[in-house]
């Protein structure tokens, strides 16, 4: 029992040690120097893990985000855990934005699960937007989704169709 005690206390002493020297070569304000280098929008206060996490809390969320809109003005910067968020609330600044910046933003975020997944970004739904996702895009229109190919398969969208509404009606039978 003394030795487990003693372990546990080692393990404990052990990663806090290693958290403070973490912090001391990093630097805790490294960690925000995204702020520093970028003009970004007014976001209300944060916590050092978690970000603006704890200003969504509750069940509606989307409420949560039309508070902040009214504190801090219709486009507020948030982070989200690790990922920086632009959130717009005006309808007139968003579409401002989709039509004048939409190359800017059309950009998907990487993330090394999806790289490693999706065989180095070479599907058309998690690639970049570059050449390669243009080209890609072309063949899926003229070999996936011409007229002759979407009206090929119609019949199979009939007979799906028909079988799920026959299978609701068996479950609405058996309930009533």
């Amino acid at each position: 029992m003394e030795i487990q005690l003693l372990s546990f206390n080692f393990i404990a002493f052990f990663l806090f040690i290693s958290f403070i020297i973490n912090l001391l070569f990093k630097g805790w304000k490294k960690s925000n120097s995204f702020d520093k280098h970028k003009k970004l929008p007014p976001s209300p206060w944060k916590l050092p893990l978690i970000g603006h996490l704890h200003h969504m809390m509750g069940p509606l969320p989307h409420r949560s985000l039309s508070n902040l809109a009214k504190k801090y003005g219709p486009i507020m910067h948030l982070k989200l855990g690790e990922v920086y968020t632009i959130v717009i609330s005006s309808r007139q600044i968003a579409k401002d934005v989709l039509t004048t910046h939409d190359l800017a933003i059309s950009d998907r975020p990487e993330s090394i699960g999806m790289k490693i997944l999706w065989y180095d970004y070479t599907d058309i739904a998690f690639s970049p937007y570059n050449d390669y996702w243009r080209q890609m895009r072309k063949v899926c229109i003229v070999e996936l989704l011409s007229n002759k190919n979407v009206h090929s398969f119609s019949y199979i969208r009939v007979d799906e169709t028909s079988r799920l509404i026959k299978r609701m009606f068996g479950c609405a039978e058996i309930i009533i």
